[in-house]
C-alpha cells in the first residue's frame, strides 16, 4: 500500500505544471526496477539535493554538507541512499536533531547502502567527505594540465560514479533538482552543470572563493558535474560559449563556431531547448569520453580540436542529449539505448540540417558498418549482448548507439520522415523530465504512431529490434558516395596497388577511419612502412587517425611505431581511442604485454579513474 500511495502522489504532482519541475515522476513497473541502486524509491525518495562543499586539492577530497529533500510514503520509517567510500560524519534533520544511520556492506561496483531513520524528517543533512581516489573525480597536478600552472579537478558521473562524492539515490530513474555552493582556492574557477548564479564567485574567508549554482529542472543524478581549474570563458553566441584553460580557448571557439546553428536546427526538429544556455567545457586530455552531456555545460575532449570542424558531430551528439537522455531518460541502465540510440539518430539529423545529406550519409554508413562489426565481434546474431534491452553493462561494443540509431532510422524510412518527426517531437513533449523504459517507448509508439495498423507493426519488427539479439532483416543501410570513393581506393591498395595512389587531399576524419578500418588486419612490415611514408599516419595530429593506425600497427607487431604509441597513450585519455590499443597489445602476448604494462604504468597517473579501471580490466582479465 505504501508503494501505491507514493506512486499515486508522484503521478498527481507530475500532472500539475506548477509542480512538475519540483517533483518528477518515477516508474514502478517491473522493468523499471534499477539493479544498480540500493535505493527503494517507491517507499522514500530524494527530490532535491543542496550541496555546500569545499574543494581541497591538497587532500584530494570534497567535503561539506548535503541537504536532501525527501518524499516518503505514509508510514515509511527510513530512506536508503547510495554511497561509495564516503566518510560520513553526521546525519541530522533540518533542525539539527541527530538521525540514526548505518552504512551497509560494500559492493565493489555498487558501493554501499546508507540507511537513514527518518523520524518524520522531510529534510536530512549529511556532513561528509569524499576520499582520495573517488571514482567520479580526477585530480590533476599543474603538470598534467595545458597551462602547467594550476591544479585541475573534474568529475564524470555516468553511469553510477557520483555516489563517490554525493550521498543521494544514484539512479537515472530518480530525477532530482539540485543546487550547490562550491568553495575553491582563490585563483581557480568552479563550473557546474547548472545555471551559474555567481559566475565570478564571491570572496570568502581563508583566501577562497565561493560559486553558487542552481538546476531547477529535475535531472537524473549522474548529470550533476563539477570542474575546477584555471578556466576562462568566451561567448560564441547569445546562448552558447566555451570554458577551457586559456591556452586552448580560441581554438575551441573556432572549432565549435556552428553550435548556435546546431541549437536552431535541433529546435526546428524536435521542439524547444529547455535548459537555458548551452555552454561547453573543454577538459584536459585525460577526460575519458568524447563528450558528456551535462546540462548547461557539456564536457568535451580536446581531441576534437582538429582545426577543420570534422569532429563536431560529437558536439551535435551532446546537444541532442538535451532531448534524448537529459529530457527523457532511461529509467535503468538496461535501457541505455534510449539515451544513446535516440541521440545518435538525432545527431545525424542535426548534421544533415547544417551540412547536407551526404555528410549525414557518411555518419550513417559508418554507423551501419560499426553495428555489423560489433555484432560479429560479439559472436554473431545469436549473442545475447547484441540486444538493445539487456543486462545493464552487458551490451556489445557501441550497439546502444549504432543498433539503436539504425532502428530509429528504419522506422523513419518505413513510415516516412514527416510522420516520424511529428511523432518524435510529440514523444519528447509527452515524456519531458521523466524516465522511460523500452517497454514504455514501444507502448507509446504503438499508441501514437502505429495505431493498430497490423501490417505496419509486422513490417517494423519492433520487438525483434529491442528484445532479441542480432540485426533484423529490415535494417536500413544508408550508403555514402564519399565513402564509396574511399572504398575504391582501398580496394586498389588491397589488390596490391601503391599507397601513393591513395589521394587524401581534403579528407576529413571519417574518410581516414574508413580507409584504415578497411585494411586487412595482416600486413607486412614493408607494406606498413609504405603506408606510413605515403600518408604520414604516425605523425598525424588527429587523435582519431593515430588511434586507428596504431591499432593496425599493433596487430602486426610493427615496432617502429612504439615510441609514438607511448607518447600518444600518455597524452590521450579518451576511452574510445586508448582502450582498443591496450586490448590489441594484450592480444599480442609476449610482444605486446610488456609494452602495455610499461606504458600503462607511466600513463596511469594522467588517466581518469574510469579509464584506469577499463585498462586494468583489459590487462588483468582472463
Amino acid at each position: 500500500m505504501r508503494n501505491l500511495a507514493l506512486a499515486a502522489l508522484l503521478l498527481a504532482t507530475a500532472a500539475s505544471p506548477a509542480l512538475a519541475q519540483k517533483v518528477a515522476p518515477i516508474l514502478t513497473t517491473p522493468e523499471a526496477k534499477d539493479a544498480w541502486t540500493h535505493a527503494r524509491p517507491a517507499e522514500a525518495r530524494v527530490t532535491h539535493v543542496d550541496l555546500a562543499l569545499d574543494v581541497d586539492f591538497a587532500k584530494q577530497t570534497i567535503g561539506g554538507v548535503a541537504t536532501l529533500d525527501v518524499l516518503a510514503a505514509k508510514g515509511t520509517k527510513e530512506i536508503v541512499l547510495d554511497v561509495l567510500d564516503l566518510d560520513i560524519q553526521s546525519v541530522t534533520n533540518e533542525k539539527g536533531v541527530q538521525l540514526g544511520w548505518v552504512v551497509g556492506t560494500k559492493d565493489p561496483e555498487l558501493g554501499s547502502p546508507l540507511t537513514i531513520a527518518l523520524d518524520g524528517a522531510k529534510k536530512i543533512r549529511i556532513a561528509y567527505s569524499s576520499r582520495p581516489g573517488a571514482r567520479a573525480l580526477q585530480w590533476l597536478t599543474p603538470e598534467q594540465t595545458l597551462g602547467k600552472a594550476r591544479p585541475f579537478l573534474f568529475s564524470q558521473g555516468q553511469a553510477i560514479n557520483n555516489r563517490s562524492w554525493i550521498p543521494t539515490q544514484d539512479s537515472p530513474g530518480i530525477r532530482q533538482t539540485w543546487s550547490a555552493t562550491i568553495t575553491v582556492p582563490d585563483g581557480l574557477v568552479a563550473a557546474m552543470s547548472a545555471r551559474a548564479d555567481t559566475p565570478e564567485g564571491t570572496p570568502v574567508a581563508g583566501g577562497k572563493r565561493a560559486f553558487r549554482f542552481t538546476m531547477a529542472n529535475p535531472v537524473p543524478p549522474y548529470l550533476i558535474a563539477i570542474a575546477v581549474g584555471d578556466l576562462k570563458f568566451k561567448a560564441i553566441g547569445p546562448r552558447s560559449g566555451v570554458w577551457s584553460e586559456p591556452g586552448m580557448l580560441d581554438a575551441a571557439v573556432a572549432e565549435f563556431g556552428d553550435v548556435e546553428k546546431m541549437i536552431d536546427a535541433a529546435q526546428a526538429l524536435y521542439g524547444p531547448y529547455r535548459w537555458g544556455r548551452y555552454d561547453m567545457l573543454v577538459l584536459p586530455p585525460s577526460f575519458p569520453f568524447g563528450g558528456m552531456e551535462n546540462p548547461n555545460l557539456t564536457f568535451l575532449t580536446p581531441t576534437l580540436l582538429t582545426g577543420d570542424r570534422s569532429n563536431t558531430d560529437v558536439v551535435a551528439h551532446e546537444l541532442a542529449h538535451s532531448w534524448s537522455g537529459n529530457l527523457v531518460t532511461n529509467a535503468t541502465w538496461a535501457d541505455g539505448w534510449l539515451n544513446e540510440g535516440f541521440t545518435t539518430y538525432f545527431e545525424n539529423r542535426i548534421m544533415e540540417s547544417l551540412y547536407g545529406k551526404e555528410r549525414a550519409a557518411i555518419y550513417s554508413d559508418l554507423d551501419y558498418a560499426g553495428m555489423v562489426r560489433d555484432v560479429k565481434n560479439a559472436g554473431g546474431d545469436a549473442a545475447k549482448s547484441t540486444r538493445l534491452h539487456g543486462d545493464p553493462g552487458d551490451g556489445a561494443g557501441q550497439l546502444d548507439y549504432l543498433k539503436g540509431s539504425t532502428f530509429l532510422r528504419t522506422i523513419e524510412f518505413t513510415v516516412g520522415r514527416a510522420k516520424w518527426d511529428v511523432y518524435l517531437k510529440g514523444y519528447f513533449d509527452r515524456h519531458a523530465f521523466q524516465p522511460q523504459t523500452s517497454a514504455g517507448f514501444l507502448a507509446d509508439l504503438r499508441k501514437h504512431l502505429i495505431r493498430g495498423d497490423k501490417a505496419l507493426e509486422a513490417k517494423l519488427q519492433l520487438d525483434r529490434w529491442v528484445f532479441e539479439p542480432g540485426i533484423p532483416s529490415n535494417a536500413v543501410h544508408v550508403k555514402s558516395a564519399t565513402l564509396a570513393q574511399v572504398d575504391a581506393m582501398l580496394a586498389a591498395f588491397n589488390a596490391g596497388g601503391p599507397a601513393s595512389a591513395i589521394r587524401t587531399e581534403g579528407w576529413q576524419t571519417q574518410q581516414w577511419q574508413r580507409l584504415i578500418g578497411g585494411l586487412p588486419r595482416q600486413q607486412s612490415a614493408a607494406r606498413l612502412k609504405e603506408l606510413d611514408d605515403a600518408l604520414g599516419l604516425t605523425k598525424s595530429t588527429n587523435a582519431y587517425i593515430q588511434s586507428a593506425w596504431f591499432d593496425l600497427a599493433i596487430a602486426n607487431r610493427y615496432d617502429p611505431v612504439t615510441p609514438a604509441l607511448e607518447e600518444y597513450l600518455t597524452r590521450v585519455g579518451r576511452n574510445l581511442l586508448v582502450t582498443p590499443l591496450y586490448r590489441g597489445l594484450k592480444a599480442q602476448g609476449e610482444w605486446g604485454m610488456p609494452i602495455a604494462r610499461r606504458i600503462f604504468d607511466k600513463a596511469k597517473p594522467g588517466y581518469h579513474p574510469v579509464t584506469v579501471g577499463a585498462v586494468t580490466r583489459i590487462l588483468d582479465g582472463g
